[in-house]
């Protein structure tokens, strides 16, 4: 048993394993494939399977360089990958820089001001780690324009220098649809960039992006969902080993006639003589009240005995029911188990049922759940 272990499954309604093995596996197929260093996002708590595990298991495995979103993440860990080199991807607020420092964390500096803010504080002496440059070249979200990003490199001992600048990025907008032309336009842009500041490590694939022709792996990579076993490739075979498996257990079997209205407002009605499954799981475990099945939708699924069967009206804050009428009898029982993530019922499909993404069901996982983990 792990260390990371809820100790008893039983006090649980359901039971999240995740693969720790199968995730470094992952990082690893990812940095063969790309040549270069692969570093590892792991904001949302990992994507919701723990940052403390996530970085524990690939800081053994020798990743250096890790991703956040927050800068309480990159706290996090900091704790257990101390000599690792943690970027925070949101930037940098306004009065920050002291904690910043404090944890050894770098900033992703993402527009002018940030930029002389940082710079600012070096210059009083702190003992500050690298920062990384972020220039946008499609998303209009954060990061400098290209203009800004070329005349910064133009300067000779400006802000740049000054803020102790360690990478330079970039992050696609589409890279998973491999026909759109914004990667094309993408990549020649941040080239362009890349070449601007020679000397400087450059990152731009993100994880479709490991599977994009023609794009340049530069020094580092930023893999964060096909780490956890999403697919990179839509549409196309998953080339990533699974992490998460989920699976809840029958509270209840009830036998209902042809007509009968079930669950919350009667939204799922009977077309048959059904046997339904209660289990023990809700949006309140962070399924999606979206993958409710009703009469005018469909919605999720489970598998039972190995037939994927629906679920039966409204997920419900603690609870879902599942039409079992066409799984086998011994296996839709009190207290046989039910599969909502595992074999067919990948990330993608449980995503597609609940009307969302794959990168939604990983990052909402609650923590309700007994966490079993295995390979570590």
């Amino acid at each position: 048993m792990s260390s990371f272990d809820t100790p008893s499954t039983e006090a649980h309604g359901a039971i999240l394993t995740i693969d720790l093995a199968a995730l470094v596996s992952n990082w690893r197929a990812l940095g063969e494939r790309a040549g270069t260093e692969a570093g590892a996002v792991v904001k949302a708590d990992a994507y919701g399977i723990g940052i403390e595990p996530a970085v524990t298991a690939l800081s053994r495995a020798g990743c250096k360089s890790f991703f956040v979103a927050h800068v309480s993440e990159g706290i996090r860990a900091r704790a257990v990958a101390p000599d690792a080199t943690i970027y925070v991807l949101n930037g940098l607020l306004p009065g920050s820089c002291d904690v910043f420092a404090r944890h050894e964390l770098s900033p992703v500096l993402g527009s002018h001001e940030e930029l002389l803010e940082w710079a600012a504080f070096r210059q009083t002496g702190a003992n500050a780690r690298p920062a990384a440059l972020h220039v946008d070249t499609a998303m209009n979200r954060l990061g400098l324009w290209c203009g800004e990003g070329l005349n910064l490199a133009r300067e000779k001992a400006g802000a740049i220098t000054a803020a102790g600048i360690g990478l330079v990025m970039s992050h696609f907008a589409s890279s998973e649809d491999e026909a759109d032309p914004a990667n094309a336009r993408q990549i020649a842009a941040f080239a362009e960039i890349a070449a601007a500041f020679p000397g400087l490590p450059a990152s731009l694939k993100n994880s479709s992006g490991h599977f994009l022709r023609n794009c340049p792996s530069y020094e580092l990579t930023r893999p964060g969902y096909a780490l956890y076993g999403g697919n990179p490739t839509p549409g196309k075979a998953n080339p990533m080993r699974p992490v998460v498996g989920l699976e809840s257990r029958i509270i209840q079997i009830r036998e209902v006639e042809a007509g009968a209205q079930v669950g919350y407002n009667g939204r799922w009605t009977a077309k048959r003589r059904s046997r339904l499954a209660t289990i023990c799981l809700g949006y309140a475990d962070g399924y999606p009240r979206n993958a409710s099945w009703t009469d005018a939708s469909t919605g999720g699924s489970a598998i039972v005995g190995g037939v994927t069967c629906p679920f039966a009206g409204s997920v419900s804050m603690d609870l879902i029911i599942v039409d079992v009428t066409d799984a086998p009898a011994g296996s839709a029982k009190r207290g046989e188990p039910v599969a909502l993530i595992g074999g067919p019922l990948d990330l993608e499909a449980v995503g597609a049922g609940a009307k969302t993404l794959g990168y939604e069901i990983l990052t909402s996982l609650g923590r309700r759940y007994a966490r079993r983990y295995v390979g570590l």
